[in-house]
């Protein structure tokens, strides 16, 4: 088996899981949760305080480099246990459906060597009520809306990534 073919046969493998619901990828620990014994995730109450005044700070008009700032000045080290946290890693959490419960999985594909988002070229697979929840439906919403009216991007574009949370 050459190196495209064992690609193609990881790749596969993992489409496989996401449709049939086995797919570890689900259970993959973010900033707020820990994994118990089980292998289930489970909710780190300090870490989740910190991903809820994020969203606070995000809907009351804070931008990423104040809410960045602000965590520093708290001593609040990144998820990476770096003494700051980037605007980035801040962005990235509040996109993160993980917090309301669910998991979408395959929203990047691969093309050789880079990733890119998915945006139709390839089924995704959204599972709800997979763990507990930091964020309410409606204050992710809140806030992808604001990240929404805050950015460049066209309102096509706008329709497109909210089409899983209506």
């Amino acid at each position: 088996m050459n190196a495209i073919q064992k690609s193609e046969a990881i790749k596969s493998s993992l489409r496989k899981g996401f449709q049939n619901g086995s797919s570890k990828m689900a259970k993959r620990k973010c900033y707020g949760y820990t994994i118990n014994s089980d292998g289930e995730l489970e909710i780190n109450p300090d870490e989740a305080k910190v991903v809820s005044w994020i969203f606070e700070r995000y809907l009351a008009g804070d931008s990423l480099g104040k809410i960045a700032a602000g965590l520093e000045r708290q001593g609040i080290p990144s998820p990476t246990g770096r003494p700051k946290w980037n605007r980035e890693a801040i962005d990235k959490l509040l996109s993160n459906e993980k917090y309301t419960g669910r998991v979408l999985l395959q929203k990047t594909v691969s093309t050789g060597a880079v990733q890119i988002e998915n945006n139709g070229l390839m089924e995704r697979y959204l599972y709800t009520g997979s763990h507990e929840t930091i964020i309410s439906d409606e204050m992710f919403m809140a806030v992808q809306q604001e990240k929404l009216s805050r950015s460049k991007e066209s309102q096509k574009q706008i329709a497109i990534k909210l089409t899983f949370w209506y």
